[in-house]
């Protein structure tokens, strides 16, 4: 895990914690939340899993290692995406928000250890 990119659910976040760049990286906006309550930098919903690979995943468990092969081959093939995160993870401090009930098992971690390990390489 990088210091410099955390994540953080949006139902469960502090509009006003942590500094840097607040950036939703879920495909849809979330339901019952108004633009301004999230305090975003950007929303990149380009870089969020396809609809096909979202809804096979379901956010089940048992297809996690499944699912965070078959994203990180979508992240692969979709550079421009990814090159947005990664310029505001080299101007600083980056909190990837986003809306699953699972914290461990969803595409903000998987997309936290994808950047990452872009910025070392």
């Amino acid at each position: 895990m990088s210091a410099r990119i955390s994540i953080a659910p949006v139902r469960d976040d502090d509009p006003g914690a942590g500094e840097g760049a607040r950036l939703l990286v879920d495909r849809l906006w979330p339901r019952g939340i108004k633009k301004e309550a999230l305090h975003l930098d950007e929303w990149v919903r380009d870089v969020a899993p396809g609809t096909e690979l979202r809804r096979w995943f379901g956010h089940d468990p048992q297809k996690w290692e499944a699912f965070r092969t078959r994203y990180r081959a979508e992240l692969d093939d979709n550079p421009q995406a990814v090159e947005r995160c990664l310029a505001w993870c080299r101007k600083g401090r980056v909190t990837l928000l986003f809306d699953a009930h699972d914290h461990e098992h969803n595409q903000a971690v998987v997309l936290r250890d994808y950047l990452a390990e872009r910025l070392k390489g």
